[in-house]
């Protein structure tokens, strides 16, 4: 099925919402003989709409990721309660934070109609399965429907929705996981164990992705049966990142020893460096996703701004380590030097 992307190398920059893919990440990903996916998550249906008429016009594949509403609505009492801990670290920043939950779809059905409108070669879901008739939608204008899941019982829901094939993310993967259940605890099985299963299960082409940041992780995934690698964190010191210079800086940062999972920023499990943030508040942050988000939105656009790492989500799988500050093309071609 990813023949038709014209892919010399079965590598796919991932689609990182929130600034580190750019429009010129995904052209330089497909460029470079793989395939780009842009972040259409927090955007205005304007801006997804710009950035897909910039690929456009390289003349080139690609792919848009969107978030599928699986409302985690917060305790509004419990919200309050979380609110007034994270303005006092608002404060610093001369910052008023949202006083009551904000719940939305992140505009999804705006984003479906632009994507039926005017379709792209790709569409990618995370956090929820689309309704069937949007999918059936999306593969009626042409679109390949990709679904991201974490484990044999997700996949064969997203199979069962009709979708073409399937990003299985370990939890090691950096960034929100794409969980179904974002309540229950991930469980922590390798990307290869889980891509074998999947694979022999469920029969759908994989994509695999989750820590995934050398030659030899990613000829790992392809010999257990993965049609392709996604790799995100690995990109984010590229030429092409629009990465904050503050989570850049933090990627190499010797002091930064660990990543963990954390809903203290966003009320959905996510992985990113460990910082003063997480260490304050994990323990009593409660879980509700996108309220916990737009809570906390504006606090770590300031504090990436003015250099101040602990409280901002920094967003790290793994293999952070391996992040080199180099071309895409450059960084794409290295992961493909096993296969």
């Amino acid at each position: 099925m990813l023949t038709q992307f014209g892919m010399s190398i079965p590598l796919i920059a991932a689609p990182m919402s929130g600034g580190p893919t750019t429009p010129a990440m995904v052209s330089a990903a497909t460029q470079a003989g793989g395939l780009g996916l842009l972040a259409a998550g927090y955007k205005t249906v304007e801006a997804i709409e710009a950035e897909i008429k910039t690929v456009r016009a390289a003349g080139i594949p690609f792919g848009v990721n969107v978030f599928a509403p699986n409302p985690l609505p917060v305790d509004p009492n419990d919200y309050h309660a979380y609110a007034a801990i994270i303005q006092r670290e608002a404060d610093q920043f001369g910052l008023t934070l949202p006083p009551e939950p904000i719940e939305d779809t992140d505009k999804f059905d705006e984003k479906i109609a632009l994507l039926v409108d005017d379709p792209v070669p790709m569409v990618s879901f995370t956090f929820g399965i689309p309704p069937g008739t949007v999918i059936a939608a999306l593969r009626q204008a042409g679109s390949v429907v990709v679904q991201t899941v974490t484990t044999a019982e997700e996949a064969a829901q997203a199979r069962d929705a009709g979708v073409d094939m399937l990003a299985v993310q370990a939890a090691v993967a950096g960034g929100h996981s794409g969980t179904l259940t974002p309540r229950r605890p991930l469980t922590p099985v390798p990307l290869v164990d889980l891509v074998e299963q999947i694979v022999a299960t469920v029969g759908l082409p994989v994509l695999a992705a989750g820590g995934l940041a050398t030659p030899g992780a990613v000829a790992d995934v392809m010999r257990a049966g993965a049609a392709a690698a996604v790799v995100g964190t690995v990109l984010l010191r590229a030429t092409e990142s629009g990465a904050s210079a503050t989570h850049q800086a933090a990627l190499t940062n010797p002091a930064r020893t660990e990543t963990v999972l954390t809903h203290a920023f966003t009320g959905r499990p996510a992985r990113g460096l460990r910082n003063a943030f997480i260490d304050a508040h994990e323990a009593e942050a409660p879980l509700g996703y996108p309220a916990l988000h737009y809570l906390t939105t504006s606090l770590r656009k300031a504090a990436a701004a003015a250099g101040k790492p602990d409280y901002v989500h920094l967003w790290a799988g793994t293999g952070y380590r391996h992040a080199t500050a180099e071309a895409t093309s450059d960084i794409l071609g290295r992961l493909a030097s096993d296969l």
